[in-house]
């Protein structure tokens, strides 16, 4: 079933709702519902990936669970951006739909939520206030009704009685009354007391109490009111022990102040010294009699940032603290530095106000520091950041694109073809390589910017206050830097790299996010030839998601037998005889219905998946081959053999094991190969080739056109077949173009005694002209499409030549 045959049941639903692509993540079907949630006509969004309607990153994440198949029923809270920059807040599930026979699609339903949060939010922000004013006061607050049940109480509360945990997690207002009258000393006028409250609603009360725990808690009684009436009561506790523990607290402080490693001391409003603790004696060198009076500005220097001691002061007057890294003096002179904290002590009545100091001699810890860092924030080999101080960097440089409101730049950097390197000349070479890539990359960027490596041969640029221009230029810096020839023990060659670009903050806002997308678009370089840059789409993740997918599901279908082949019939033009057929697979998948070869070749020759699969295709195609020779029928039938296929080391042998298994003579089988393969390394392919031939396996050139269409290895490899491709024959007759080139190739195929098959034939315009201009062969649907084996063999019964 189509997104039009299902268009007129989602029509009426009331709710907003896409149909969209189980494979490309593209919206095919919209609703008048969508259309008016969105703000957007259908035409506006039909055709569009469906993460370019996401308003937040979390949204494109969600999206990336889809497209990784994690669920088939996903359901989330989200946010809808109208044209008009306003937001609206939605319920949104995500459900597979699929038909035997057919597309797999997700249904989107949409339900506007916005109104119900906007009230929903008034309301917890109304009892959010309420509840905040009664955990801001200092007093312990408990709400009863006026059947002396517990309505409420705030944390003070608790911590003022103790309450234990059960307590507070499970809801007994017995319990609670019963620890409360546990826990006072004079429990029997506790009881008393509270009896009286209980039987007197409007009675004002204050009371003190003492409890076990030593605290002295003043009470305080009112009765509640609302419209008029009372509803119940409200308890206030204070505790005013706080004079006994500021007393104790003095007494702790005068003991910690003579014990105390750290130096102390105590000065006057014009930081004349009063009194010092012994450790303070023994960091500066001076004596006891020698500190009354004695001036800070006489061991204080000034501090690092250039800040004298005046300033230190003022800042002090201003703010009543001071905390901060400066050099101090001992009495020799000798200059250290140290953490100071300086604390205003109010006047008090029994003098005037005072200032107390603490400060560390940091001299060990900062050479400490110093060597952590040099082993934890470097990498050993390059001396580049690591990823903790590039945790740092983006940290910083995201905090100052907040405030300045810029963007910055995130560069992943991958060198092409590194493990060659390695592996032919050892990875002591390579590691003094990486340190001469590192020297230029540092070279290439500015005292604001950061060059670090994350591991082998990747290495992260992270770029201060740049727009994508100037991203652009930076990586077209790097390329030209490391595209510079690099000379090592008399050796001169060749280095080049992939760069992916994340820019900060509309590809991630923070470093990891960053970093994985800079890597998607770096991944996105290398798929396209290596040495370029490229910046970062937000559908790139969700694309490898995707291919992923399709690819995990290739290898269990191929596992598990779900994949067939269909043969599409080779027409001489001339006798209408089918004189071969060509090997296609066909897969139909439970989730993603019929996956076209279209779609899922060019994902398992990206992932190595076609290596398995290309082995499955052979060991089919000459099965067939046997069977139909066995019935008495000549049928060569052809596959198709990528690059990465024949490039492996053993595909001869696995050819030749495959005609020898099945007992089929090799002029049975063609493999129809592309012009890529042979121009790359002509002496190895030339080689691979006589081998094929040696077996009698035919070969052809296939999609001959729309490559490099080089003659000389038309001349020197052993090919009997050029095959037209269907790009060149769909506008024929009509487009002189495609007219010249298809008849040239025709005439070439001529000259070179070659047979000439063209693809896509679809009518019999098509058909009338090729005979006309000399072609031999045909295949399209204008003849056929591909077709079971059973089904080709009884169509064609009449026209399928005899051995």
């Amino acid at each position: 079933m189509t997104p039009h045959a299902i268009q007129p049941l989602i029509e009426g639903v009331l709710e907003a709702v896409w149909l969209v692509d189980a494979i490309d993540l593209h919206v095919r079907g919209v609703n008048r519902a969508a259309e008016a949630l969105f703000g957007l006509p259908r035409s506006q969004m039909l055709g569009r990936p469906v993460v370019d309607f996401a308003s937040t990153s979390q949204d494109v994440f969600f999206w990336e669970d889809v497209a990784a198949g994690r669920s088939d029923n996903i359901y989330s809270e989200t946010l809808v951006t109208r044209p008009d920059g306003s937001l609206v807040q939605i319920d949104r599930r995500v459900s597979k739909l699929a038909f035997s026979g057919g597309p797999a699609f997700y249904v989107v339903a949409m339900l506007d939520r916005s109104a119900q949060h906007r009230a929903e939010h008034e309301l917890e922000t109304i009892i959010s206030e309420l509840r905040a004013t009664l955990e801001s006061t200092a007093d312990g607050i408990l709400v009863l009704d006026m059947d002396g049940a517990i309505r409420g109480y705030n944390h003070r509360f608790a911590e003022m009685w103790d309450l234990p945990e059960m307590l507070l997690t499970k809801r007994d207002d017995q319990a609670v009354f019963a620890w409360m009258e546990q826990h006072v000393t004079d429990k029997d006028s506790y009881s008393q007391r509270i009896g009286q409250i209980d039987r007197s609603p409007l009675l004002e009360a204050q009371d003190l109490l003492v409890l076990r725990s030593g605290k002295v808690l003043d009470r305080v009684t009112l009765p509640q009111y609302a419209r008029g009436r009372p509803i119940g009561r409200v308890f206030s506790f204070r505790d005013v022990t706080q004079r006994l523990a500021d007393e104790a607290r003095l007494k702790l402080a005068a003991r910690v102040f003579e014990s105390s490693i750290d130096a102390i001391f105590v000065a006057n409003p014009r930081l004349d010294l009063i009194a010092a603790n012994p450790a303070f004696q023994r960091m500066t060198g001076f004596a006891d009699d020698e500190i009354e009076h004695l001036s800070s500005e006489r061991f204080l220097a000034e501090r690092e940032s250039g800040k004298s001691f005046a300033q230190l002061q003022e800042s002090l007057i201003e703010h009543d603290y001071w905390q901060g890294e400066l050099w101090a003096r001992r009495k020799s002179g000798e200059a250290y530095p140290c953490l100071l904290s300086l604390v205003r002590v109010p006047k008090s009545e029994a003098g005037d106000e005072s200032y107390i100091g603490f400060f560390k001699d940091l001299t060990e810890a900062r050479e400490a520091q110093r060597r952590i860092e040099e082993l934890a924030y470097s990498d050993a080999l390059t001396g580049l950041p690591n990823r903790v101080m590039l945790q740092e960097r983006f940290q910083l440089a995201i905090a100052h694109a907040v405030r300045s409101k810029q963007s910055f730049a995130t560069f992943f950097i991958d060198l092409d073809r590194f493990k060659q390197i390695n592996d032919s000349l050892g990875h002591a070479f390579g590691d003094r390589v990486l340190v001469e890539v590192a020297e230029r990359l540092r070279l290439c960027l500015r005292q604001v910017d950061t060059a670090a490596r994350l591991g082998g041969d990747e290495f992260i640029l992270l770029l201060n206050k740049v727009d994508a221009v100037g991203a652009e230029t930076a990586a077209r810096r790097v390329l030209n830097a490391l595209a510079e020839p690099i000379e090592l023990d008399d050796m001169r060659f060749n280095l080049s790299c992939s760069i992916g670009i994340a820019m900060y903050p509309g590809d991630g806002t923070d470093m990891d996010e960053l970093i994985k997308n800079a890597d998607s678009a770096m991944y996105a370089v290398k798929e396209r030839g290596r040495s370029d840059f490229r910046f970062y789409q937000r559908q790139m993740n969700i694309g490898l998601l995707a291919r992923v997918k399709l690819d995990q599901a290739l290898r269990q279908a191929l596992k598990q037998g779900r994949l067939q082949l269909h043969y599409q019939p080779k027409v001489d033009l001339n006798s209408g005889q089918v004189v071969g057929v060509e090997a296609l697979a066909r897969w139909h998948d439970e989730e993603y219905g019929n996956v076209l070869p279209a779609r899922f070749i060019p994902v398992a020759e990206e992932s190595g998946a076609i290596v398995p699969l290309g082995a499955w295709v052979l060991d089919q195609a000459v099965t067939q081959a046997g069977a139909w020779r066995k019935a008495g029928l000549l049928l060569p039938v052809a596959i198709n053999i990528s690059a990465v296929e024949f490039n492996q080391s053993g595909f001869v042998k696995l050819v030749a094991e495959a005609l020898e298994r099945h007992q089929v003579p090799g002029e049975c089988l063609e493999l129809e190969l592309t012009e890529s393969i042979l121009v790359v390394d002509a002496n190895e392919a030339m080689a691979r080739l006589k081998s094929l031939r040696e077996l009698g396996v035919r070969l052809s050139i296939d999609d001959f056109g729309t490559g490099y269409s080089s003659l000389a290895y038309l001349k020197r490899f052993p090919v009997e077949r050029l095959k037209i491709d269907q790009s060149f024959v769909a506008d024929i007759p009509g487009d002189q173009e495609d007219e010249a080139i298809a008849v040239a190739v025709i005439e070439l195929g001529r000259a070179l005694k070659l047979r000439v098959t063209a693809e896509g034939v679809e009518n019999q315009a098509q058909l009338d002209f090729l005979k006309q201009r000399g072609c031999t062969e045909g295949q399209g649907f204008h003849f056929s499409k591909a077709l079971p084996a059973p089904e080709l063999t009884a169509r064609f019964a009449k026209q399928l030549v005899k051995v």
